[in-house]
């Protein structure tokens, strides 16, 4: 019996599972991204079409299949569905996979549910520049947990890299205030970059912040029109951008600037 159980949970655990799976959670993600800014029920409260406020059942709520097979509209009123749907959906399955060419060991299942979080915080910060801390919070005793589990001898690094995280984007955050006179950053980045250093430690942290203005500039500048230059007023998703920069050094460790 012992023997069955452990067959068991090795094959519930298995990266396979977690690829499996990865499109249906992207499909709550998508739940998570459009109520949590908006103050909705997340677990109690039906899927409906936006439009006509039908129910979707079962039929309607088969990630990407669903989307596909009913051309991108309600099958209902003939609303158009937003690709954001799918894309999200696509998305998290990316990231599983990406996860499982990478971590065929324990830290599969922890770098699928650290993407799933990122995916969701980036998109909303995107939308509406803020971070939900009941998204950001919980990356902190997790990252600290895996730290002590996995590395322990590494766990103060860790608790380092939580606290110089959360401490200097706060400063910077407060001498913004204080010299422009309203908020420059907010301190959703600042919990964000703390959960950072607690994953990947005070070594990573530079990394991940080296990364994350470089993605920012790069895509500023991209949707910058030819002669114009940003505003200095615009506002901009950083933790979209932190997000980037946590899931790659996490993934592959802090940059290394060549010697000599």
């Amino acid at each position: 019996m012992t023997e069955q159980f452990k067959l068991l949970v090795a094959a519930l655990t298995s990266p396979l599972v977690g690829v499996a799976i990865a499109p249906f959670v992207g499909s709550f993600l998508t739940a998570v991204i459009h109520r949590l800014p908006a103050g909705e029920l997340l677990f109690f409260a039906r899927s409906r079409c936006p439009r006509c406020e039908v129910q979707l059942g079962i039929p309607d709520l088969v990630p990407l299949a669903s989307w596909i097979l009913s051309r991108g509209r309600c099958r209902h009123c003939g609303a158009e569905i937003s690709t954001s749907y799918p894309l999200i959906e696509l998305a998290a399955l990316a990231a599983a996979v990406w996860g499982f060419a990478l971590e065929t060991g324990w830290r599969f299942w922890p770098s699928c549910l650290l993407a799933w979080t990122l995916i969701a915080l980036a998109v909303i910060d995107w939308r509406h520049f803020i971070l939900p801390d009941v998204l950001t919070l919980p990356l902190i005793p997790v990252g600290l947990a895996l730290a002590a589990l996995a590395t322990p001898d590494q766990l103060g690094d860790h608790v380092i890299g939580t606290l110089v995280g959360f401490g200097t984007f706060a400063i910077i955050a407060a001498a913004y205030r204080r010299l422009r006179g309203h908020e420059g950053l907010g301190m959703g980045d600042a919990k964000l970059a703390a959960a950072a250093g607690a994953w990947v430690t005070w070594d990573g942290l530079a990394s991940v912040v080296l990364i994350a203005c470089i993605a920012a500039l790069a895509v500023t500048a991209g949707r910058s029109r030819p002669g114009r230059l940003p505003s200095a007023t615009e506002r901009l998703p950083f933790g979209a951008y932190l997000c980037v920069g946590f899931w790659l050094v996490w993934l592959y460790g802090p940059l290394e600037i060549p010697s000599g």
